[in-house]
């Protein structure tokens, strides 16, 4: 008997804290939870603290904390509200890493990919931080608006845009923005988008961008208005219906630019509508919306393919 308590034998000890025998020698022979005493016959004895010890360690090792952090408590070098905080932010990143793994593997069962080099890049994309994610983003624009004169505001409005994929993402945001990495990334649809800023550029400063700006806009607006009706209906771009709905419009933008409606100026202004009409883009948007989970407005899809319709529409 000691002061406390009766002594214990290893194997009772480990007994009465549900530990195995080698796994209570393990701990003794490192010093994590050494024997109280030896018996005059060499076995190790426990008292109740050192049993109460084992017990705490057990706990500790259940919440699967690491022997090294266990011994640094125990030693005092830390506390407990110190060691969980820690703790619980490193089983916060792992389950990030777990939960971006499950994604990628669901994506790759659900689309059917066979490919070694498609699975390495969604796996990469897939588990990349916040930090990286926007640094993506950012070289993007980069690329994209570097050495053009641009409208402030929408250069401002562009860059402004975040990723925020959150903490806990679904499947479908993960999907987005495994898609928005590789679009982004993608050389074609790069120099696609440098095309449009670079017209945007050069158009800057010339008489028709003069006549730009909100009336221009409001125009833009009566078109998507008018021709996505149609387009929705399935009405030809050369049919008399389509072209007696868009003379006015035509007109319109005619007067806006101070010129005279026209084969020339409408093959002119279809140009132009071709040149920043790129569905990619509108994918782009639609991406960035999914992945930041911001509310879908389906008013706003297909604006593209209805400019692309009144592009036919004013050639024809």
């Amino acid at each position: 008997m000691n002061n406390d308590d009766v002594w214990l034998t290893i194997g009772e000890a480990a007994e009465r804290t549900g530990l195995p025998v080698k796994t209570v020698r393990y701990y003794a022979d490192i010093g994590l939870v050494p024997s109280t005493d030896r018996s005059p016959t060499g076995y190790r004895l426990y008292d109740a603290s050192a049993v109460a010890r084992l017990d705490l360690v057990r706990t500790l090792r259940d919440l699967d904390f690491d022997l090294a952090s266990i011994r640094a408590f125990l030693d005092r070098a830390v506390t407990l509200s110190e060691l969980a905080t820690s703790h619980a932010a490193a089983i916060d990143a792992q389950m990030r890493i777990l939960r971006a793994r499950r994604s990628v593997l669901r994506a790759v069962s659900r689309l059917g990919i066979d490919d070694q080099k498609e699975l390495e890049t969604m796996n990469r994309l897939a588990q990349l931080s916040a930090e990286e994610r926007q640094r993506i983003i950012d070289e993007y624009w980069d690329e994209t608006f570097s050495g053009l004169d641009l409208d402030p505001q929408f250069v401002q409005m562009s860059r402004s845009v975040q990723i925020d994929l959150p903490d806990d993402p679904s499947q479908e945001q993960v999907d987005a923005w495994i898609e928005l990495a590789e679009l982004v990334q993608d050389p074609d649809y790069r120099a696609r988008v440098r095309q449009m800023a670079q017209a945007s550029h050069d158009a800057r400063g010339s008489d028709e961008a003069a006549a730009a700006g909100a009336e221009q806009a409001e125009l833009f607006g009566r078109v998507s208005a008018v021709a996505g009706p149609l387009r929705e209906a399935g009405v030809a771009p050369e049919s008399e219906r389509a072209q007696d709905t868009i003379r006015e419009l035509a007109e319109a933008f005619a007067a806006l630019r101070g010129t005279d409606d026209g084969p020339g100026f409408r093959r002119r202004l279809a140009d132009e509508i071709t040149t920043f009409s790129d569905r990619r883009v509108e994918r782009f948007w639609e991406l960035v919306g999914v992945v930041n989970g911001w509310p879908q407005d389906p008013s706003r899809s297909g604006g593209v393919a209805t400019m692309e319709w009144f592009a036919a529409a004013l050639r024809a």
